[in-house]
């Protein structure tokens, strides 16, 4: 065996562990090819799912001021929106926290209370569900949030096994 095939068998790859797992001979079991990125035959456990569908589902994840829940939560639901996830969390972007006074001592704030809320969409509806984020949650002052919007390739409901937009 040549040095090249060597190099060529340790590649790392930029998959997760769930879509690729290597064999004791350092051959791939499974997951993508390396030539077209698309599934092998002996997949295993991991069902590929078809590329066309992966268009279909978006994850719009806002982080907002914890102000804001309701009048976004209102908005939302004007426009349709039912199902939503709302978490609340910490951190802080540009403006780096602040510092507050307490009996007479100042302390720093480093990670500032936020809202996360996480939707799950057909396509179609994440441009007016951001719309709708935009306009209720936006004040133009630093600190507003931001919104994320991530490709969804398969949701489940567990109680009946429903797959893809009927899901949600």
């Amino acid at each position: 065996m040549t040095s090249r095939n060597t190099a060529r068998r340790r590649t790392i790859w930029k998959c997760s562990d769930s879509m690729i797992r290597r064999s004791s001979a350092g051959s791939v079991a499974g997951g993508l090819s390396r030539l077209t990125g698309r599934a092998t035959k002996n997949a295993g456990p991991y069902v590929p799912i078809p590329r066309g569908r992966l268009e279909k589902m978006k994850k719009v994840e806002a982080i907002i001021q914890t102000s804001k829940l309701n009048p976004v939560k209102e908005a939302l639901q004007e426009i349709g929106v039912d199902g939503m996830t709302i978490s609340e969390v910490r951190g802080h972007g540009r403006q780096k926290g602040h510092t507050e006074v307490y009996r007479g001592n100042e302390y720093t704030v480093d990670f500032l209370p936020k809202i996360k809320i996480e939707i799950i969409l057909p396509d179609e509806r994440v441009d007016p569900t951001v719309e709708a984020i935009l306009k209720a949650a936006k004040t133009g002052k630093i600190g507003d949030g931001k919104i994320f919007i991530y490709p969804i390739a398969e949701a489940i409901r567990i109680r009946n096994e429903e797959r893809g937009d009927s899901a949600l």
